[in-house]
């Protein structure tokens, strides 16, 4: 039998039938679609349910929890948007998560250069430590954390919360930002050595911006995280003029608890800065996490 007659056999053999193969895969993303639609409405109807919440009354709620505002009703939110316990909130917040995140994002940046483009004794142990601190709540170290910043004297004070907000924000900030600038090939550097460009110089004028995918990841994932803590806050913030939009949250559904309407136009209006920067920001997100993940 010639190798001629062995391929012509081979040919004519039957393979996996089209239609199989295209039903199967329609299948799967079918399955895909409906298990993104369930995730959808299991994360916004609840969302959704504040809202609209809020433009109903108390007693509508209690009368039909689950049927639409008639007639919609607004002062829920103009009181709250004229309350000014609500803005001094958002500032105090504002405050603490700037901070924080721009501690994170330079000393993550500083730990991750270094971490990724220099070769010296310990390097990888470094790394893995800042790994473990992916692991380590910050429930475990709340006592200790609450003695130290009453010994040093930053209890009710902005800065008590931000930097070991920015401290526990390291960890992820150094696993994101590491493979990131280790894939930025060592050719720049060499080049920019060659031009006369100090290690400083180039991390500052070349590295950085190229890593700002990275960095703007980083940066959101930090100042989200910080916008939405309640336990830190709760523990170094005692002054109701200091207290941040969380604790104002809890702290104005103790005190209005009666009035369920709102309450829901409060944690609605609350939820707006964070979720607004959050979805302006998710396509570089999305890039940083991308290029962490290839490096």
């Amino acid at each position: 039998m010639t190798t001629l007659d062995v391929r012509s056999r081979e040919a004519a053999a039957p393979g996996p039938a089209p239609g199989r193969s295209r039903g199967a895969w329609a299948g799967r993303s079918l399955a895909m679609y409906v298990a993104g639609i369930l995730l959808a409405g299991v994360t916004l109807v609840p969302l959704v349910y504040v809202i609209i919440g809020g433009f109903r009354t108390t007693a509508q709620i209690n009368d039909k929890p689950a049927a639409l505002p008639n007639p919609w009703v607004t002062e829920n939110y103009t009181a709250t948007l004229g309350s000014g316990s609500f803005w001094r909130q958002i500032w105090n917040s504002l405050l603490i998560a700037g901070i924080a995140t721009a501690v994170a994002v330079a000393l993550g940046a500083l730990a991750a250069f270094a971490l990724s483009r220099y070769t010296f004794r310990g390097r990888e142990a470094i790394y893995t430590l800042f790994t473990i601190g992916l692991l380590f709540p910050i429930g475990v170290a709340a006592l200790p954390l609450y003695l130290l910043l009453r010994q040093i004297g930053l209890l009710d004070n902005p800065l008590g919360v931000a930097i070991p907000e920015a401290a526990f924000a390291l960890p992820v900030t150094i696993v994101i930002l590491r493979p990131f600038m280790r894939e930025i090939p060592s050719e720049l550097e060499d080049a920019a050595v060659v031009d006369g460009a100090t290690r400083f110089g180039f991390f500052w004028r070349i590295l950085l911006p190229l890593s700002l995918p990275a960095l703007t990841t980083v940066a959101v994932l930090a100042f989200v995280t910080s916008w939405n803590a309640y336990l830190l806050p709760l523990l170094v913030l005692s002054d109701p003029n200091e207290i941040t939009l969380p604790l104002g949250v809890a702290q104005f559904s103790t005190e209005y608890t009666q009035d369920t309407a709102r309450i829901f136009a409060f944690t609605a209006l609350s939820t707006v800065p964070a979720l607004a920067f959050f979805v302006l920001a998710q396509r570089r997100i999305v890039g940083g996490l991308t290029g962490a993940v290839k490096g």
